[in-house]
């Protein structure tokens, strides 16, 4: 598939505004560097590589690529500590307001940068399905072992539980009713079902590839790449789920120090572009806009979704969010306190 989203250039002669290009001419190398959160390592290291190739042969110039993947919260936390990152791909929106706050990038960044790739939360099950999971309810029923990542340290993770609390506020989980008590009920019999909680959703996808629990909770793209890799496993789409928008920003306050603002930014147009978006498709992650015309073998990949929303839909927003259900007194870090003793 890879050979679908560009052509190889050949270096030896680039043509550059009308005329040749030789080494001569070329810009000095540079360096971008990458901070992502772990579950998007495959997907970017693509995204790097196919815009390295392109800018060079646009440009002459050459770029050497530093990538480092890890929890979004904690990689937040550490560009605002000075981690020096250019970009930073991240899987919600307060990790960049964390970082608007400290000046390190514009309150306009949904304008000027915005999100690229977005995904779904699904259920994983074994193959055959033997616990036989159909929806959101069954996940609170006795019996059933569960595998995600902890909330408090993965940004990812408070995806995964927003899922269903949105199913339930909508009507959309049989058995629970469509309120705050509603949602009370059904975390505590889902909490109390979860035996292992990862520090990121990478580690939470492998303790699952590694036998075990009876289904794992993730996202979309992650879920169908287990299934590429060999993975025998059963995809089930809730009857409603969240649409799970990732950023990817430029940290203005790195790339003015070093110099290569250009690049960086020019790598969150080629993100969002044609060319990227079909790379972000190859690895399971659904293009933006329905603009974007996908193979056949890639669009049979993702199929249709029942009821559907955002954080900003359901919740107002991601503030609202955060401190009514994973702040200190939120909801979900309570019961987890109280059920699991994290």
């Amino acid at each position: 598939m890879k050979q679908l989203r560009r052509l190889i250039i050949a270096l030896g002669a680039l043509v550059f505004l009308g005329g040749v290009l030789t080494a001569q001419d070329a810009p000095e190398p540079t360096t971008l560097t990458l901070g992502g959160y772990a579950v998007g390592r495959e997907v970017y290291g693509s995204l790097l590589e196919a815009f390295v190739a392109d800018w060079q042969a646009e440009t002459g110039q050459q770029v050497s690529v530093l990538e480092t993947y890890q929890a979004s919260g904690a990689l937040s936390r550490q560009i605002e500590g000075g981690f020096p990152v250019d970009l930073f791909a991240a899987q919600l929106d307060p990790e960049i307001s964390r970082l608007v706050t400290a000046g390190l990038v514009g309150e306009d960044w949904k304008d000027t940068d915005g999100y690229n790739g977005i995904s779904n939360v699904v259920i994983v099950a074994r193959k055959d399905n033997p616990k036989n999971i159909q929806d959101w309810q069954d996940l609170a029923q006795e019996g059933v072992e569960i595998i995600l990542p902890n909330p408090g340290t993965s940004g990812g993770a408070q995806w995964l539980f927003l899922s269903p609390i949105g199913a339930i506020l909508r009507d959309q989980v049989e058995g629970f009713s469509a309120d705050d008590a509603g949602v009370d009920a059904y975390l505590r019999g889902f909490i109390a079902n979860v035996s292992v909680f990862d520090r990121d959703g990478r580690e939470s996808f492998l303790t699952f590839e590694r036998g075990v629990g009876d289904v794992a909770i993730t996202y979309e793209n992650e879920a169908l790449k287990a299934i590429e890799a060999g993975g025998e496993y059963e995809i089930i789409y809730p009857a409603s789920t969240i649409i799970i928008e990732r950023p990817l920003v430029v940290i203005d306050e790195n790339v003015d120090n070093i110099g290569n603002r250009d690049v960086a930014e020019a790598f969150v147009v080629f993100a969002r572009s044609e060319a990227g978006q079909l790379i972000y498709a190859e690895n399971g992650y659904r293009p933006l806009t329905n603009d974007i015309e996908l193979p056949e073998e890639l669009a049979a990949q993702f199929p249709e979704l029942g009821d559907t929303f955002t954080v900003d839909e359901q919740f107002g927003s991601w503030s609202n969010a955060r401190s009514f259900y994973f702040g200190d007194e939120g909801l979900v870090t309570l019961l987890i306190a109280e059920i699991a003793g994290l």
